[in-house]
Order: structure tokens, then C-alpha cells, then sequence
């Protein structure tokens, strides 16, 4: 039998479809990142550690990318390791200069970026270093 014939309702109309794309909903991101010197034997403190991060975006993205909010949350002089926090708009020009640094006073280096995350408490804790008892 037809849609809609003879003693049938006919159907109700359908909703129109409607797709919601949230893109960058989240204000920051956070990072993880680690600075390794093939030789090793550096010692940064944590404003020299910032003043490297924003040379790296200076000399990538020049003037506008040195401006880029990038904040410190924690850092570690030992492992020469950081939490940092960028606006989810300045997220990709971060991670591309980090990741094309390549010496710190003529001394080979490179930062690894090893968590990103919209959400501080992701990189609480990594997986891949849990250890079972």
C-alpha cells in the first residue's frame, strides 16, 4: 500500500538535518614538551626555557608569533621539561616552531612534543608510563 493512501496518516515531515562542527572549542591547549641536547649537559632555568620558546616562535613566525600568549605552567630544570598553555588559535604556530628550533647557542637541540591536550588534566598522567606492581 502507498504512503499516505487510503486510511493512512500520512507521514510526518522530517526535520531538516542540521550538523554542528565545533572547531577549537576550547579556549588553551596545553603541551608537554621536553628539550633534548644530543650532548646533553645544559642547565636552563625556567625563564631562559621561555625566552627559547619565544625565539622559536620569532624565528619562525617573526614578530607576531614572538606576541603569542605562551605560558609556563610547570617546568622541571632536571629533565629540561614543560607544561605550557597557548590559546587554541595559536596552538599550530607553537607546536611548528618547537618543533623547527634547532640549536640554542650554537649547540644542537630539539624540543619533543610529547602530549597535547584541550583539557590541563589529560597530561596529569600518560599511559605509557604507568607502572603495574
Amino acid at each position: 500500500m502507498a504512503e499516505g493512501g487510503a486510511g493512512e496518516p500520512p507521514p510526518p515531515p522530517r526535520a531538516p538535518l542540521e550538523r554542528l562542527v565545533l572547531k577549537n572549542a576550547a579556549e588553551h591547549h596545553y603541551l608537554r614538551v621536553s628539550l633534548e641536547f644530543p650532548d646533553g649537559g645544559v642547565r636552563l632555568n625556567a625563564a631562559h626555557f621561555k625566552q627559547l620558546v619565544v625565539s622559536a616562535l620569532k624565528e619562525l613566525h617573526g614578530e607576531v608569533g614572538a606576541a603569542l600568549p605562551v605560558d609556563v605552567l610547570t617546568y622541571d630544570e632536571k629533565t629540561l621539561s614543560a607544561i605550557l598553555r597557548v590559546s587554541s588559535s595559536g596552538f599550530v604556530k607553537l607546536w611548528s616552531a618547537l618543533t623547527l628550533l634547532g640549536s640554542y647557542q650554537n649547540r644542537k637541540c630539539a624540543f619533543r612534543v610529547v602530549q597535547t591536550s584541550p583539557f590541563l588534566l589529560a597530561l596529569s598522567g600518560n599511559s605509557r608510563e604507568l607502572v603495574l606492581d
